[in-house]
């Protein structure tokens, strides 16, 4: 379960410095919004649900 966790937190770290990096070059592109909207969204989305799992393991590992 440790192992669980410990990788739930490393992606939720990294998760938000691809995001730090792709949302500006999505939004530079020409078609920037509209052709990488569910990328972004997607990504948020990702770190969300990450956020709330590292919760749920964090209250199994004690």
């Amino acid at each position: 379960m440790t192992i669980a966790l410990q990788s739930a937190v490393s992606a939720s770290i990294a998760i938000p410095f691809i995001l730090v990096i792709g949302v500006p070059v999505v939004l530079a592109t020409p078609n920037g919004w509209s052709s990488g909207k569910s990328a972004v969204l997607s990504g948020a989305s990702l770190w969300i649900g990450l956020v709330f799992l590292v919760g749920i393991l964090n209250s199994f590992v004690s």
